[in-house]
C-alpha cells in the first residue's frame, strides 16, 4: 500500500497549490482521507478530511474558505486545493486513509511521505 503525496512547492503569499494524494494498493473509495500538516518546530495538525463518498468535508479553522479537499474515486486520488496562500501554511502535507472513516481522519491507516509546501512573503 501506498499514498504517494504530491504537488507542493515554492508559492509566493496570495498564491495556489493542489496537492494530490494518489493511492496504490488499496481501493480509495472505501476510505476517508485526511491532509496533515507539520510547520517547522511545531506538531503535525489536521487541515481537512474528505469521507469515503466525497459527500461530507471538514475543514481547520485556518484554512476555511481558502483550501477544498475533492477526490475522484475513479483516478484513487484526493486533492487538496489550497487559495490565498500565506507564510503560515508553511510545511510538510501529508495525507492519510482510514478504512470507512470511521473516526473521520482522527486515526489512520495509512500514511503518505509528505510534500514539502514553502509560502515566503
Amino acid at each position: 500500500v501506498q499514498l504517494q503525496a504530491s504537488g507542493g512547492g515554492l508559492v509566493q503569499a496570495g498564491g495556489s497549490l493542489r496537492l494530490s494524494c494518489a493511492a496504490s494498493g488499496i481501493t480509495l473509495r472505501h476510505y476517508a482521507v485526511g491532509w496533515f500538516r507539520q510547520a517547522p518546530g511545531k506538531e503535525r495538525e489536521g487541515v481537512s478530511c474528505i469521507n469515503d463518498s466525497g459527500a461530507s468535508t471538514s475543514y481547520a479553522d485556518s484554512v476555511k474558505g481558502r483550501f477544498t479537499i475533492s477526490r475522484d474515486n475513479a483516478k484513487n486520488t484526493v486533492y487538496l486545493q489550497m487559495n490565498s496562500l500565506n507564510p503560515e501554511d508553511t510545511g510538510v502535507y501529508y495525507c492519510a486513509a482510514e478504512y470507512l472513516g470511521i473516526s473521520k481522519c482522527l486515526t489512520n491507516d495509512y500514511w503518505g511521505q509528505g510534500t514539502r509546501v514553502t509560502v515566503s512573503s
